[in-house]
C-alpha cells in the first residue's frame, strides 16, 4: 500500500470519528425561564422554555412534581438530563412549577396545569409550536397530575375576558412513570379503602382536616384518573416497575385495562425488580420521545 493510499485512509477514518463526535453532542437550545403563566394569592406561577434550535412543532409540557410538590430550582436540579432528551429530538420543552402541597390541595394544582397548557397554547406559534400536538410527561406525582390532564382536558371559555382562558386544555399525548391513577386506593389489589391507609401526609393533599374522610373521600374519586378517562383521552403511555413499594404497579395495569376497553391508544412497560424510581430513567425518556413523535405526527 502505497503512502498516498494510507495518508488517505487515516484522514477518512479521523474524519469519520470527528463527525460521530460532532453528530452525537446534545442539539442546541435556548433556555426562557420564570415565564409567567398565572397567579395565584398574589405570586407568579412560572414555567421555564426550552426551544431548540429547530424545533419540530411538538411541545412537551413536563411536571416538575414529586409528592405534589414543585419549585423552580428543582428543574436544574432534577429534571435538566431527562429535558435535553426531549430537545435532543427538537421537542419544545414546558417544564411547569405548580403550586405545592401541603398549602395548596390537588384541586388547586390542577387548575394551575389546565393554565399552564391554555397558556402555551395561546402562545404556541410564536414558540414554534403546534397547538394541535401538545404531550405532558411526568414521575409519581407528575405522572398522576399527566393522567389527570389527559382524562379531564377541557374546551375554553370564548366569552372569558382573558383570552388565555379561552384556550382549550386538552393534551394530545401522555407519558408518565408510575402514576398514581386511583387516589382512593393505593393498594396493590383495589382491597384497602383510602381510610384505612393511614398516611396522613398523603391525605392532607386532599384536605387540611385529616379526619374528615367523608370530604377526603370525595376529592380523591373527583381526581382519580382512572375513575374520569372516557374515550376522549390521548394515547398514554406508562412506565413502572413491579417492585415499588409507594405506588403499586396494579395501578397502571388497571388503568391500561381501562383503556382497552375504552380504545384508546395504549403501552405500558413493566421493570422487572424496580422500584419508585431508578438511575436510568433520564436515558428512558429516549422512549417517551418516540411515544410522542409516534402519536403526534404533523397533520
Amino acid at each position: 500500500m502505497n503512502k498516498f493510499r494510507i495518508i488517505t485512509i487515516m484522514f477518512a477514518v479521523l474524519f469519520s470519528s470527528l463527525t460521530g463526535i460532532i453528530f452525537s453532542q446534545p442539539a442546541p437550545y435556548t433556555r426562557t425561564e420564570d415565564l409567567i403563566y398565572g397567579r395565584k394569592d398574589g405570586t407568579a406561577l412560572t414555567m421555564d422554555l426550552f426551544k431548540p434550535e429547530n424545533p419540530n412543532g411538538i411541545g412537551v409540557l413536563v411536571m416538575v412534581s414529586g409528592g405534589w410538590i414543585s419549585a423552580h430550582d428543582l428543574i436544574s436540579a432534577n429534571w435538566l438530563e431527562r429535558i435535553k432528551h426531549l430537545t435532543n429530538h427538537h421537542e419544545t420543552v414546558f417544564a411547569v412549577v405548580h403550586s405545592s402541597a401541603v398549602r395548596y390541595r390537588i384541586d388547586d394544582i390542577k387548575k394551575d396545569i389546565d393554565r399552564a397548557v391554555r397558556f402555551i397554547r395561546f402562545n404556541a406559534k410564536k414558540w414554534g409550536v403546534d397547538p394541535d400536538r401538545l404531550a405532558i410527561v411526568g414521575e409519581s406525582s407528575g405522572g398522576h397530575l399527566s393522567l389527570l390532564q389527559g382524562a379531564t382536558g377541557s374546551n375554553g371559555d370564548p366569552q372569558a375576558k382573558d383570552s388565555v382562558e379561552q384556550m382549550s386544555s386538552k393534551i394530545q399525548a401522555v407519558a408518565c412513570f408510575f402514576p398514581p391513577a386511583d387516589l382512593l386506593d393505593l393498594t396493590p389489589l383495589g382491597d384497602h379503602p383510602l381510610p384505612e391507609t393511614g398516611d396522613k401526609h398523603f391525605i392532607r393533599v386532599f384536605s387540611v382536616n385529616v379526619d374528615d374522610m367523608e370530604t377526603i373521600k370525595k376529592i380523591a374519586v373527583d381526581y382519580s384518573p382512572i375513575r374520569l378517562v372516557t374515550a376522549e383521552m390521548p394515547p398514554t403511555f406508562i412506565i413502572t416497575g413491579d417492585s415499588d413499594k409507594l405506588v403499586p404497579y396494579q395501578q397502571s395495569v388497571l388503568f391500561m385495562k381501562r383503556l382497552e376497553e375504552l380504545g384508546v391508544p395504549h403501552k405500558l412497560d413493566i421493570r422487572a425488580g424496580f422500584g419508585h424510581g431508578w438511575l436510568e430513567i433520564p436515558a428512558d425518556y429516549e422512549l417517551i420521545v418516540d411515544w410522542f413523535e409516534k402519536n403526534l405526527v404533523k397533520k
